[in-house]
């Protein structure tokens, strides 16, 4: 018998020695406008093993839904204390963490809103390519019922796994469960890039 190296198995790419920034993944430290969120995941391979030395990474809009970029034509202000992008390194058992703010929601020019989200990029051993997907909140039912993105997807079991549970009620700072799974049973729903 033959054994084949798995998905788990591979060797490489050490994204903490060359990348881990872990004030990066504190989006807040220089005091933003809005509410304070934590958000908390793991991330699981194929196997429904932790990936140690993943890399996570989100993008996205402030509390006013407004971007920091230059193609984000939108009237509203840019928050001047608020980068809106962050980095996380998955420790041994997969995990990974921000702190961030809720964002708003989104006004495309078509004069569609999309509702209150982060997009995330994910990097890990066995990736060749990045794999792109976004975090909605559990709490924004109403928001997320309109949001383009979540309408398009047909099936409820794979559009809920863009949706991360707010864990409590009153903690001063909400924290978000969000997990990403590579593959297979329960595997988070990644976009076309």
């Amino acid at each position: 018998m033959t054994l084949t190296l798995s998905g788990s198995q591979t060797a490489g790419p050490f994204f903490r020695i060359g990348l881990e920034r872990p004030k990066w993944s504190d989006l807040t430290a220089d005091g933003p406008a809005g509410q304070k969120i934590r958000i908390a995941g793991n991330l699981i391979d194929g196997d429904g093993q932790p990936v140690p030395d993943g890399l996570i990474e989100i993008w996205q809009a402030n509390a006013a839904g407004k971007y920091a970029h230059p193609d984000d034509r939108q009237s509203k202000a840019v928050d001047p204390h608020f980068r809106g992008f962050g980095r996380a390194c998955t420790d041994a058992q997969g995990r990974f963490g921000f702190l961030t703010v809720l964002p708003g929601v989104v006004a495309e020019t078509n004069g569609t809103v999309q509702a209150p989200h982060i997009n995330v990029s994910v990097f890990s051993r066995g990736l060749l390519r990045r794999l792109v997907t976004r975090i909605y909140f559990s709490d924004h039912a109403g928001e997320n019922a309109a949001d383009p993105l979540l309408r398009s997807i047909a099936q409820d079991d794979v559009r809920n796994t863009l949706i991360a549970r707010r864990l409590d009620d009153i903690a001063a700072i909400p924290t978000y469960h969000f997990n990403i799974v590579l593959q297979g049973d329960g595997e988070t729903a990644f976009l076309d890039v």
